[in-house]
């Protein structure tokens, strides 16, 4: 059953697993076509309220000024407003002019909303005019791995988008789970035996550390 927001949006948000909706748009960095975009690379695409206001400042700045991270961790970043073409390169500039940070990388100018419907960024008992801040961590199979919201009121962490980029990149690399508070370099978590020769297995293996059978650690 479709939720009231899919109803006016005349669309279904985008879920986890789902692979991530298609779409051309303008951006700061020319026109693109999302599904040839960042071609064999993870994106992070997130999107923010509006150009010319505080916390999307510090939020676009904490991209900026963090991008060799994520492109260490082979990551495009792509942001998004319901702004202008013009909006957003005045934006990029006065930032740069006042404080030496430089938003290199695009900035879609949805000003049509055409991406924001499509990603259920507009969510109309926030705003029916400014997107929330949504991130979306697509893998380079252009499937939806993980999802966040936040209000418009509401910063981002840079380090928990961090975080859970690499973990996700660790999980599929190591067909591995993440605990509670994970970071790199801490212990991760295998899978459960699922035959009584694999819990034999796991009960004789001494280089995990076993909480139970069915919950067990080990370091990569």
């Amino acid at each position: 059953m479709e939720t009231n927001l899919e109803l006016q949006q005349g669309t279904s948000m985008p879920r986890i697993g789902d692979t991530a909706p298609d779409f051309e748009a303008l951006t700061t960095k020319g026109k693109i076509k999302f599904s040839d975009f960042a071609k064999d690379k993870w994106v992070v695409m997130f999107s923010h309220p509006a150009d010319f206001t505080p916390v999307c400042t510090t939020e676009l700045s904490g991209f900026a000024t963090r991008k060799s991270e994520f492109d260490a961790l082979n990551t495009e970043l792509l942001g998004l407003s319901i702004d202008s073409i013009h909006s957003h390169m005045g934006w990029v500039q006065n930032v740069r002019e006042n404080t030496g940070v430089y938003f290199d990388f695009p900035i879609i100018a949805d000003i049509d909303m055409k991406v924001a419907k499509l990603y259920g960024m507009l969510q109309p008992n926030e705003s029916e005019t400014a997107a929330v801040r949504a991130v979306f961590f697509i893998d380079p199979s252009k499937k939806i791995r993980l999802i966040m919201y936040y209000p418009l009121n509401i910063g981002r962490n840079m380090d928990e988008i961090l975080r859970v980029l690499e973990a996700l990149q660790i999980s599929d690399e190591h067909k591995v789970s993440m605990p509670l508070d994970w970071k790199k370099g801490d212990k991760v978590i295998v899978g459960p035996p699922k035959t009584l020769d694999e819990l034999n297995a796991r009960l004789a293996d001494d280089s995990l550390e076993k909480v139970d059978f069915y919950l067990a650690k080990k370091h990569l």
